[in-house]
């Protein structure tokens, strides 16, 4: 087997250890909600094109990454999390190994490119994407694969029609997955930082291939939204106007929002930092064009998501990416000079690894009084944890002080395998709300009266997964219809509840229940909780 496959092959296994393990550890979350909803409703009302959340048209995302769920959910069955979550840990594996695979082309530096997808394979965000049920991680990783085949198009004399064919199809994926967002944070800036560092040479010649490309995805990417538009008209255009609303309206962030990105890398805040400081590393690394490429690749990222108005944490996803092969510079100067180099220019290596280190060497102490009181529910995780966070941070300590880097980089891979393998399980042991009540018990009310269920004025998308079919929302527009019956049940938050009275003056109100899907105890989301009234007509009416 070649060295390089060798490498892939271990990024693999990294890739299946933090993508793949304890993967319905963590419970749902409202984006994960949403698009589970609109998956099941896939598979129980055959909606794959017209798609619903809540039996309402949900256009709002494209429908490739609830194809891919819904027929994961088809086979693991739609009460498997593991099944659920399976099609985007796919994704995060397919990104961080063609995160690999480029880089290696760029550079021809195995160890270089296997560190990119490492430490890609490593970094928060992409592992939370990764290991949730949001759409993020499609659009970026079929992007990420259009990239790769747009770059052998430019870079082999043969079979560029065939590379422009699967460039164009991956870009219309990545556009069926979120729309324009990849070829704005991802795309945009990649051809900025290639063509600025590498002129794209040889476009003329390629002009036919490109204009294939550019066809393929539009028609692949586009087709989808001109159906629907064509077939349901009047819900296309108000949910439109409504997303372009929020753009520029909801979330809104100053310019500077992002200047932190780097943080979202987690585990490689600090050497990511120091990778972006162009002046101290331009010298030193291994590949000074590819380091420039990759490090205004990152910047043209974060700065066309600052112009944007609307601004999350979590679009910063498309910047780990650049930002991932960017820091391998880094990471790879230090392999190979660490021992040479003055104290004050490790230091900063000390600092970063020590402090992980230290938090493996007192977790078994700090973890105990923390978890004192469910200790017991959680001990053989928390004797797992333990163990295998305090010998790595002994180790990691002892190779410090001799000087040898690569050994504890490798450890703070382990560090972070065991924290997925091990202190996961404890999450849904830890604070669980004593109050849970879950939205099915609503069902005996329902028996006893014999009527309907609706939700008052909106939805909270856990509830309805929870639930397992829609709950018609009782608003204005079809209030007529829902108050024909003399007696029905309705939902609502209890800051509504007056409300509720007034509208519904000429019924009798009667609060019979309440639902509270708060997961934990130390944090009460006011949408996770219902109260539940049984409403009945006056008889003067």
């Amino acid at each position: 087997m070649k060295l390089e496959n060798k490498y892939l092959v271990l990024l693999v296994l990294v890739g299946i250890a933090v993508f793949f393990v304890n993967l319905d550890a963590i419970y749902i979350n409202i984006m994960e909600a949403r698009n589970f909803i609109t998956a099941r409703e896939m598979l129980n009302d055959n909606n794959w094109i017209f798609t619903t959340m809540n039996a309402e048209p949900r256009y709002e995302k494209p429908p490739l990454p609830t194809w891919l769920t819904a027929i994961s959910m088809s086979v693991f069955g739609m009460e498997s999390l593991f099944g659920l979550r399976l099609p985007s840990a796919i994704m995060g594996l397919i990104l961080v190994v063609f995160i690999y695979k480029f880089l290696l082309k760029i550079t021809r530096n195995i160890e270089l490119s296997f560190l990119a997808g490492i430490i890609a394979t490593t970094s928060f965000y992409i592992v939370f994407s990764s290991r949730d049920g949001q759409w993020d991680i499609y659009t970026h990783s079929f992007m990420m694969l259009a990239i790769f085949f747009l770059y052998k198009l430019y870079n082999t004399t043969k079979n560029w029609y065939l590379f422009a064919t699967i460039s164009g199809l991956f870009i219309g994926c990545s556009i069926l997955s979120k729309g324009p967002v990849s070829l704005y944070a991802l795309f945009l800036p990649f051809l900025i930082a290639y063509g600025f560092i590498y002129k794209f040479k040889g476009t003329k010649e390629r002009s036919k291939a490109i204009v294939l490309l550019v066809v393929v995805a539009l028609i692949s990417g586009g087709w989808w939204n001109l159906y629907v538009y064509l077939f349901d008209t009047r819900a296309v255009a108000e949910i439109t106007t409504q997303e372009t609303g929020r753009w520029l309206n909801y979330n809104v962030r100053p310019f500077y929002y992002y200047w932190s990105f780097f943080i979202q890398s987690g585990l490689w805040t600090i050497p990511s930092f120091v990778a972006l400081l162009y002046p101290y590393l331009k010298d030193r690394v291994s590949n000074k064009k590819a380091y420039k490429f990759t490090l205004f690749w990152t910047l043209a990222s974060v700065f066309l998501l600052s112009i944007i108005p609307e601004k999350k944490s979590r679009y910063l996803l498309p910047v780990l990416i650049p930002m991932a092969m960017n820091t391998s510079f880094y990471i790879e100067y230090l392999f190979n000079h660490f021992r040479s180099i003055k104290i004050k220019e490790a230091a900063v290596a000390y600092f970063h690894f020590g402090i992980f280190a230290l938090v493996g060497c007192i977790f078994p102490i700090a973890a105990y009084f923390y978890f004192e009181r469910m200790l017991q529910d959680i001990l053989l995780w928390y004797i797992l944890s333990s163990i295998f966070l305090f010998f790595i941070g002994i180790l990691m300590f002892r190779f410090l002080m001799l000087k040898k880097i690569k050994p504890v980089f490798y450890l703070s891979i382990f560090f972070l395998i065991s924290v997925v393998w091990f202190g996961l399980p404890m999450a849904d042991k830890i604070n669980v709300n004593k109050d849970y009540n879950s939205i099915v018990n609503i069902d005996k009310h329902l028996q006893k009266y014999d009527t309907k269920v609706y939700e008052f004025k909106t939805f909270t998308p856990e509830i309805i997964w929870e639930y397992g079919k829609p709950i018609p929302v009782l608003t204005q527009k079809n209030k007529e219809k829902a108050t024909s019956s003399n007696r029905f049940l309705i939902l609502t938050g209890a800051y509504l509840s007056d409300s509720l009275k007034q509208i519904f003056s000429n019924y009798k109100t009667t609060k019979i229940d309440s639902v509270d899907m708060n997961p934990v105890s130390t944090k009460h989301k006011r949408r996770l909780y219902r109260e539940l009234y049984l409403l009945e007509k006056t008889e003067n009416q």
